[in-house]
């Protein structure tokens, strides 16, 4: 193990707080250019981030809704630990796959439980709709996952990465095509992209569930959303697009993320109705013909 590997729990975290939030950025310049706007600098999260950490914060309801950022940052920085990220891996082991489907619930859960403690009617709403579509997308992401294991017979990111080692044309987005549609599909609600942003929906519920925060909380929500991009687009790299050294998984992870914005920009937003239909239909076909595709082949 090397010194970079070793210190994998320090810079991997700083690494995805700030390609998050950098991410963030270059999102709003992109969908200002699309809307001939000019739009803020790309750095102005960073900014953001850190005046609401020096801002002291006067309301609070209670301890959950304190705790809920909290439980959100940490459900995705530990994420972080178990994704073989630019050749580098720190808790690695056969099956780690399944536990990085079960924590990367507990920061949505995370915040539910905050935005459920607000008493504040468009929190509620938000919160709702937002378990609704994460209860939706998950159906057809974790087909797109079995249709992975299945095909190479293990639950080991680390093994899956090494895998499709050797060039592009053993990555998973050619040899599953189906699977990685899916897989994208679903990653769109994961983000709240269009046409999956019913749970923040500015203009219905005033952004749903962070409506009551404010100060170092909606920093820590912030960081959550930066950790969060980067967990996302990671996992999707690591099983459809081959990983890489570092500077190429990068390179992935913005390609992908790129392509849920630009979708974000000229898309229209659906119902919650339409949403969870949407999932359950069309993406949900999709990924059982991707998990027999991955069963023959």
């Amino acid at each position: 193990m090397n010194w970079i590997q070793a210190t994998s729990i320090v810079w991997v975290p700083l690494l995805a707080i700030a390609t998050g939030l950098l991410y963030m950025g270059i999102a709003r310049k992109v969908i200002a250019r699309i809307q001939r706007r000019y739009g803020p600098p790309v750095y102005q999260n960073f900014l953001d981030t850190l005046k609401l950490l020096s801002k002291r914060t006067a309301i609070s309801h209670g301890t959950i809704f304190d705790l809920g950022p909290i439980m959100a940052l940490a459900g995705g920085l530990l994420t972080l630990l178990f994704l073989p990220i630019g050749g580098y891996r720190l808790l690695s082991f056969q099956g780690d796959l399944l536990v990085v489907l079960y924590l990367v619930v507990i920061a949505p859960l995370g915040m539910a439980l905050g935005a459920g403690d607000s008493a504040n009617p468009n929190a509620a709403i938000g919160m709702a709709r937002g378990l609704t579509l994460m209860l939706a997308y998950e159906v057809p992401f974790v087909l797109a996952i079995l249709a992975v294991m299945v095909k190479y017979n293990t639950a080991s990111l680390w093994d899956i990465v090494q895998a499709q080692a050797g060039g592009w044309h053993h990555w998973n987005l050619f040899a599953l095509p189906l699977s990685a549609i899916v897989a994208d599909i679903s990653l769109q609600g994961m983000m709240g992209k269009k046409p999956f942003d019913q749970p923040v929906a500015p203009h219905e519920i005033a952004s749903g569930p962070m409506v009551e925060y404010g100060g170092k909380y909606l920093a820590m929500l912030q960081l959550y959303h930066a950790v969060a991009i980067f967990v996302e687009t990671s996992l999707f790299t690591v099983l459809f697009l081959g990983g890489g050294p570092l500077w190429a998984f990068l390179l992935k992870t913005f390609v992908v993320f790129l392509v849920a914005v630009l979708i974000h920009a000229v898309a229209p937003r659906f119902r919650i109705g339409q949403a969870f239909t949407f999932y359950w239909k069309w993406p949900t076909l999709l990924g059982l013909l991707g998990l027999v595709w991955a069963l023959v082949l």
